[in-house]
């Protein structure tokens, strides 16, 4: 599993470098253009350069931060037996989320036009007899981030994650 590593130095990394650190503890509407530029030592006017408007850059450190915590998740999955499996990757996905503060960026789900990875991986892994499980279980999981910005208990949030998945096993 690879660590989160800008492509370069360059105006464009340090661009993304900022958007994951502000984007991770700040709503998109929170965090300005200029905080952004100012943050990678840039101009306003390299961010528009290199990713065409704040929702850009957004995207693209989003899909970048979600990339990694599915490859962990599906990681955690593969190495498991089902059903235990579920609740170990979504404790994997917690903690991952949490430690590297990705609990903005990752919480919030993706735009409607784009797909959603973390539901699929769930869909993949409860019964396929189920499918709204996996949204349900997605859905649980980004509030249960959530819960810990701002100073929010991590120990409560991630114990009400895995209580609520004890019980989709014995229903």
């Amino acid at each position: 599993m690879r660590e989160w590593v800008p492509v370069s130095t360059s105006a464009k990394g340090r661009l993304a470098l900022a958007a994951v650190r502000a984007f991770g503890a700040h709503s998109f509407d929170a965090v300005s253009v200029a905080d952004l530029a100012a943050e990678a030592n840039v101009t306003t006017g390299a961010l528009y350069h290199h990713f065409g408007s704040k929702l850009a850059l957004y995207e693209f450190v989003r899909r970048d931060v979600e990339q990694r915590l599915i490859d962990r998740m599906e990681g955690a999955a593969s190495t498991l037996a089902a059903p235990e499996s579920i609740g170990a990757v979504l404790g994997i996905g917690f903690d991952f989320a949490v430690r590297m503060s990705f609990q903005r960026i990752l919480g919030e789900p993706p735009a409607a036009a784009e797909g959603d990875a973390l539901v699929d991986l769930l869909d993949a892994l409860v019964s396929p007899a189920a499918p709204p499980l996996g949204r349900l279980l997605a859905a649980a999981w980004r509030a249960a981030v959530l819960a810990t910005c701002d100073g929010g208990d991590v120990d409560a949030a991630r114990a009400a994650l895995l209580t609520l998945h004890v019980r989709t096993e014995n229903s």
